[in-house]
Formats: C-alpha cells, structure tokens, sequence
C-alpha cells in the first residue's frame, strides 16, 4: 500500500498544477505564451514584430526565417555580436554555443539575459515563434486579445480596424 502513495500524490500534484505550466512542458500553446511574455516580449513585443528594445532593434518573429531548431540555438546563445541576449544558464561557460566558449568570443560576445530559462522553455519559445508567430502578416485583433485578455485596451486599435470601439466582457 505504501508504494502506491508517492506515485499517486505525484499524480495529484501534477493535475493540480496550473493549466499554464502543463501546457508549457507538454508543448501546448498557453504555456508557451506564457515564457514567450516572460522572455522575449520587452525586446521582441506582444506580436513578435520587434522593435526598439532594451537590447537595440530586436528583429521581427514574424518574418524570420529560422525554423524551430535554430529559433531554440538563438534563444540557448544568443546572437553574437548583437544585442540579442543568451537565456541557458552556463552558456560559454560550460556549455558551448556556437562551438566556442567565453574565451573564444571576445567582443562578439552576445549580452547576458535577465531571464534564464531551462531547456523546456526554451523550447516552448522556439514553439511558439514557429507556431504563433512565424510567417504572419499584420498582428489581429484575436492575437492581441490573446495577448492581454479580452478586456484589455491595448486591443483598442485592432477594434477600431474589425469595426468593433469596445472591449468585450471576458465571458
């Protein structure tokens, strides 16, 4: 009987983990979202469009041509001389991006992040980018709404352009 508790507790704890947290070591679409606004929307903002950023001008997601593997080395190592920043913890350090090292790097060197991140997000970044944000056009009022929420006003000019002036009650 006592063998059976810790699976089953393990069990529990996982289903009453937020729905958020699931998704994003699952691979699903909310959890990813939710890294993508901890990590990567200062520099790269809400639409993955870029723009001017703490880091310099961040590129757009949208009309990147990276596929996924490549989105998660760029956001493991950043981007050599750019202001695009490492996320994993040891990179050049002990873990070799780019097949160098610290030492190797000199003044191309990209910058340290504010947000480490751990191998699962990283890759539910490098998922939402190529599933979310890649190969888009203009950003839509549906993908600001996911964004900010229903009710948020920053959606306001998306509104305006689909002939809606009022924020919808989040049912």
């Amino acid at each position: 009987m006592r063998k059976m508790v810790l699976p089953v507790m393990l069990a529990g704890l996982a289903l009453a983990s937020p729905a958020w947290a699931q998704s994003a070591r699952t691979g699903g679409g909310e959890g990813d979202l939710a890294v993508f606004k901890k990590a990567c929307s200062g520099c790269h903002k809400w639409h993955g469009g870029g723009g001017g950023g703490y880091g310099g001008e961040a590129l757009s997601l949208r009309r990147t041509q990276l596929d996924k593997d490549q989105v998660a080395e760029v956001v493991r190592c950043g981007r050599p001389g750019t202001g695009m920043p490492y996320h994993l913890r040891g990179a050049y350090d002990t873990v070799k991006c780019y097949d160098s090292l610290k030492a190797d790097m000199g003044t191309s060197m990209p910058p340290e992040t504010a947000v480490f991140l751990r191998s699962p997000d990283i890759e539910a970044v490098a998922n939402y980018v190529v599933t979310q944000l890649k190969g888009k056009g203009e950003p839509t009022l549906e993908e600001c709404t996911a964004f900010f929420g229903t009710t948020s006003r920053a959606c306001d000019i998306y509104r305006k352009k689909e002939g809606s002036d009022a924020p919808t009650a989040s049912h």
